[in-house]
């Protein structure tokens, strides 16, 4: 098979239709299913659509295995709790995405888990941070909402160091800008909602590491049934084919735009790794091959609900990684679930705003930002 991600995202574990001859592969629907030869089951994430998925989507992660899951979410936690256990400690950094913020703070305790979140920026600090019991270092990069970049290969560097497995969020980067196992990182998820779906029009999450993990995690799967519909499976495989060519347009858009923003009055402080100005610029460049991403944020002197409200072209949305543009604030949306004291920590400040480029002409957009401001 061909290295070039492109080809990938186009072939493979994309399967002829063997009836009609079709070269779009079939959706499967069925749940009842002839069990003489093997045991084919929606719940099992096993099925030729989850198949399909799971495997374009290792692929372009350079994995040797995946699952495809009913959101990012499911994806995550599942992949967390088949390797930990009663009594084990699982390591974040402290800049998660709020969904994972709060499922640590919540809901980790319920299982007998412990957690902790330490600053990655102090790669000493955070190997402090490492207990007896741990058994897990969990990062995202870049982070939700402010663009942080970790610097993944030295974080895998320290988890071997103690026997620990590592699990990364890559949502915001995408399979086509970086892929943290290259760089030594056990397990990769993504929300597919996000790039990999990349339409707006679905739900879905996936998860890849080496064989031996990922039947690990299906065994935890199994039970937990976050599995996805065969519906959605073929809408996620069908995005995959185009996911570089979105994503190749959005890097450049958002580069532009960043650019824009650093020079605009009204806009005080802009996150966007691939500003040199950016504290993660250096990293960032080493690890994200592809591009640095479709996301920035930042903030503005002006009341922030006024300003998105009179955008044309960007929406006002809660998600992101689509093909037309959005914004959101995270103070009312992805860490609305925080503290006033745990929003100010992560800094998450009433001013930010977090903007989703799409594939739109950039010149556009930056008309539609200079018009509402």
């Amino acid at each position: 098979m061909s290295k070039s991600k492109l080809t990938q995202s186009v072939h493979a574990g994309s399967k002829s239709d063997t009836v009609y001859g079709g070269i779009i592969n079939p959706i499967y629907p069925s749940a009842a299913i002839d069990y003489d030869s093997t045991v084919v089951y929606p719940r099992y994430f096993n099925t030729p659509n989850h198949n399909a998925v799971a495997e374009k989507i290792a692929a372009l992660e350079n994995a040797e295995a995946g699952l495809v899951f009913s959101s990012g979410m499911a994806a995550i936690l599942t992949s967390m709790l088949a390797v930990v256990k009663a009594g084990d400690h699982i390591l974040f950094q402290n800049d998660l995405y709020g969904g994972t913020h709060v499922a640590a703070i919540n809901h980790l305790g319920k299982y007998g888990i412990e957690h902790s979140m330490v600053d990655v920026s102090d790669l000493k600090a955070f190997e402090k941070g490492i207990r007896k019991n741990t058994r897990v270092i969990y990062i995202e990069t870049p982070s939700n909402p402010l663009l942080k970049i970790t610097d993944i290969a030295a974080v895998a560097a320290i988890a071997k160091r103690h026997g620990l497995i590592t699990i990364i969020d890559n949502t915001f980067a995408s399979p086509v800008n970086q892929n943290p196992i290259d760089f030594g990182i056990d397990i990769v998820t993504h929300s597919a909602t996000k790039y990999i779906g990349g339409h707006s029009d679905l739900c879905a999450g996936v998860a890849v590491a080496n064989k031996k993990l990922t039947e690990q995690i299906r065994q935890s799967a199994l039970i937990f049934g976050g599995s996805l519909d065969a519906q959605t499976c073929w809408l996620v495989e069908r995005s995959l084919k185009t996911i570089v060519l979105r994503v190749q347009q959005q890097n450049k858009n958002a580069q532009k735009i960043a650019e824009f923003m650093e020079s605009e009055p009204k806009i005080t402080n802009v996150y966007y790794p691939g500003l040199k100005k950016h504290s993660g610029y250096a990293i960032a460049k080493k690890q994200m091959k592809g591009g640095f991403g479709g996301m920035l944020s930042f903030e503005i002197k002006t009341d922030t609900t006024k300003f998105i409200r009179k955008l044309k072209y960007i929406k006002k949305a809660v998600s992101l990684g689509g093909v037309e543009s959005t914004m959101s604030e995270p103070r009312y949306t992805s860490h609305k679930g925080l503290t006033a004291a745990e929003k100010k920590t992560a800094g998450i400040s009433d001013r930010l705003i977090r903007f989703s480029v799409g594939i739109e002409d950039a010149n556009d957009l930056i008309a539609d930002l200079k018009q509402a401001l």
